[in-house]
């Protein structure tokens, strides 16, 4: 099975995403947005954004990696 994002929704709160891994397991999840369309919206930022440098400030250096 291939990862997957889930669009939840918790009424009073609205509508937000979980990042799913091939094992089953939630990897990430969104902050919680609005609308459908926003919660959707923020998972298309997620793809396009993904392949982002990890920057540590918990190192000695602070040095992106």
């Amino acid at each position: 099975m291939a990862a997957r994002y889930e669009v939840r929704h918790q009424p009073g709160k609205g509508y937000h995403f979980v990042l799913i891994a091939t094992n089953g397991q939630i990897i990430a999840t969104s902050e919680h947005y609005e609308s459908h369309r926003a919660c959707l919206n923020g998972i298309d930022s997620v793809k396009r954004n993904a392949d982002a440098p990890v920057q540590d400030d918990t190192t000695s250096t602070g040095k992106n990696s």
